[in-house]
């Protein structure tokens, strides 16, 4: 893992820093069996109307199909190269199985062309391999975690991002997420060794604008510089500070909670997450 900050040779690279991509492999071909069209909608509706905001534009992309489910248990898959995914922050791995069946994963920090990784209830706590929380030595840092069992993972996918293993009771663990939540998951839900890869992503730098475009995002309209009646922080004479920071329809940001009190899921979470 490493970032290079570039030469200002030109106004767009002064203060661009870009990944050194030293995780992937060489002249790894993408496999085309496990590629699907992305459609862009620019942010429009059924009838063309511009529903979402800031979202238009950027590079044509390939979704790569990825295995969140590691359903394959007590195969054996060799790691067949370290790949770049223009659709998530992370890395991917594309593994060849027992059998000629390939798939992609998500590539955990340290995981190298040539290693082998395998899921299920008997697969070694080593990184890269799947297993269920209950056979998952307590103190492991773990990533691509299911919610439920068979689902696939949804919890600490990003680049660098990971989860502990806490404890385990009965037929729950705890689990201590990215986010400093702490919360209990059944133990038959799987999650993967190790923390997941490009943990350097944090420290890239745009450099200019025309980046940020090619990624499909459009110039944001800062709230404080709207009118009145595009937004409760618009207005004012001069540089107004805006007032209390809200959101377009009024609600406050910066600390205040949002979630239900009422949701079904609250008597899961052991620990908040910090402000």
């Amino acid at each position: 893992m490493s970032v290079r900050k570039l030469k200002p040779i030109t106004p767009g690279q002064r203060f661009r820093v870009v990944n050194g991509f030293d995780q992937l492999t060489k002249g790894a071909k993408t496999e085309k069996s496990l590629l699907a069209p992305l459609k862009k909608s620019g942010g429009r509706d059924n009838q063309g109307k511009m529903t979402v905001r800031y979202k238009g534009g950027g590079h044509k992309r390939r979704y790569r199909i990825i295995d969140f489910k590691r359903a394959n248990h007590g195969v054996a898959g060799v790691v067949d190269s370290i790949q770049y995914d223009p659709n998530r922050t992370a890395f991917i791995a594309l593994v060849k199985y027992e059998g000629g069946e390939k798939k992609y994963i998500i590539a955990q920090n340290g995981l190298q062309e040539g290693q082998t990784v395998v899921s299920g209830l008997d697969a070694t706590p080593e990184i890269g391999n799947a297993l269920p929380l209950s056979a998952i030595p307590l103190g492991t840092i773990i990533s691509c975690i299911e919610l439920h069992p068979g689902q696939g993972a949804v919890l600490a996918r990003s680049a660098g991002a990971f989860a502990q293993l806490m404890a385990r009771d009965g037929k729950f663990a705890t689990v201590k997420l990215p986010s400093g939540e702490v919360r209990m998951i059944l133990v038959a839900c799987s999650a993967t060794i190790g923390a997941v890869s490009n943990s350097d992503h944090q420290l890239l730098v745009g450099g200019k604008a025309g980046r940020t475009r090619w990624l499909g995002r459009r110039p944001r309209t800062r709230p404080v510089a709207m009118n009145p009646v595009d937004h409760p922080m618009g207005g004012g004479e001069g540089r107004a500070s805006g007032g209390h920071p809200r959101s377009r329809k009024g609600l406050p940001a910066k600390g205040y909670r949002t979630r239900s009190k009422t949701k079904a899921s609250n008597k899961y979470i052991v620990e908040r997450r910090k402000k």
